[in-house]
C-alpha cells in the first residue's frame, strides 16, 4: 500500500536500459473503478504532448522509483483516447470535500492509499473537524471533479489508522454466484442515483435552505470563476442561497462551511 504523494515525484526507471526516463509528474484517477489507471511523466524531452505509463505496465514502486520493463510502456496520451479523457477530467481526490449522499458534510480529503500492485484504491484519509480518521474506499459512491460522494454509513466505517486498510482489504474466496449478486448490488446502486428525479433534488435543496436562511456569512464566497456572489457578513436570505446552489455543490457546501448563527 502507498500514499498518493509517496508515488508522485518518484524517478521512472527502465529495467531493460537500466536508465530513469522521466519522474511521476500526476496521478491519473479512473472515477468509475476507483483506481489510479495510469502515471504521467515529467521531461524535459517532451514538452510538446503529454505522456504517460500504464499502471499496469509498471512492475513495482519503491521508496526511491517506480519500475517499468523498457521505456516501450511509455505511451502518448493523445493517442489513446479513453486515458486522455481521464486525465482532462482531473479527479484529484486530495483537497477534496466528502459529503454523504445526504447531503450531510463530513470533512476533507487530506490524502489517499492505493494498492501498489493494482492501482486501487484502498482509502482515504479524512480531516473531521479537530481529528482525523481514514475511510476504506468501499464506502465511496463517487470520486467526482468537485465532491466525494460517500454512503451514509459511511460516518459508521472510519479507522484509527491506514493500517486498518490492509486486514479490511483481505482477499476473499467468492462463488460466482456471490461475485454476480455483488455486481447487480453495483449496477443497482449506479442506477439508483441517474434514476434520482428532480423532486428528491429539490427536498434536498430546500433542507439546504432551511438550514442556512438566517445564518451570517464569515467570508467571501465566490462562484466557479472566482466571482463574489456573497459578501462576507451577508445575513443570509433564501435568494442567496439558490443563487449559490446554481453555482453547484462545491459552492453550496463552501457556503455551509462559511456561516455561523
Amino acid at each position: 500500500m502507498k500514499k498518493s504523494t509517496q508515488i508522485t515525484g518518484l524517478p521512472i526507471i527502465s529495467i531493460a536500459g537500466g536508465q530513469q526516463i522521466g519522474k511521476v509528474k500526476t496521478l491519473v484517477i479512473n472515477p468509475e473503478k476507483g483506481s489510479i489507471d495510469f502515471l504521467t511523466i515529467d521531461d524535459e524531452d517532451w514538452q510538446t504532448s503529454v505522456k504517460a505509463i500504464p499502471f499496469k505496465k509498471i512492475v513495482g514502486i519503491g521508496d526511491y522509483a517506480v519500475t517499468v520493463e523498457s521505456e516501450s510502456a511509455v505511451i502518448d496520451l493523445n493517442e489513446i483516447p479513453i486515458a486522455n479523457q481521464l486525465v482532462h477530467k482531473k479527479i484529484k481526490i486530495t483537497n477534496t470535500k466528502v459529503m454523504t449522499r445526504k447531503c450531510e458534510l463530513l470533512g476533507e480529503v487530506l490524502e489517499y492509499y492505493a494498492d501498489e500492485d493494482s492501482g486501487q484504491i484502498l482509502g482515504l484519509d479524512l480531516q473531521l473537524g479537530n481529528r482525523n480518521a481514514v475511510l476504506p474506499s468501499e464506502f465511496v459512491l463517487t470520486y467526482g471533479k468537485d465532491m466525494i460522494i460517500v454512503k451514509e454509513e459511511a460516518v459508521n466505517g472510519f479507522l484509527e489508522s491506514s493500517e486498518q486498510l490492509h486486514s479490511a482489504k483481505e482477499p476473499q474466496s467468492i462463488t460466482e454466484e456471490e461475485q454476480v449478486i455483488s455486481d447487480l448490488e453495483k449496477e443497482a446502486t449506479v442506477t439508483e442515483r441517474l434514476l434520482e428525479d428532480d423532486e428528491e433534488v429539490q427536498v434536498l435543496k430546500d433542507k439546504q435552505i432551511e438550514l442556512l436562511n438566517g445564518k451570517k456569512v464569515t467570508k467571501d464566497i465566490t462562484d466557479l470563476q472566482g466571482n463574489v456572489i456573497i459578501s462576507k457578513g451577508t445575513v443570509l436570505t433564501k435568494e442567496d442561497i439558490i443563487k449559490a446552489q446554481e453555482e453547484g455543490p462545491s459552492v453550496v457546501v463552501e457556503l455551509s462551511m462559511n456561516v455561523e448563527a
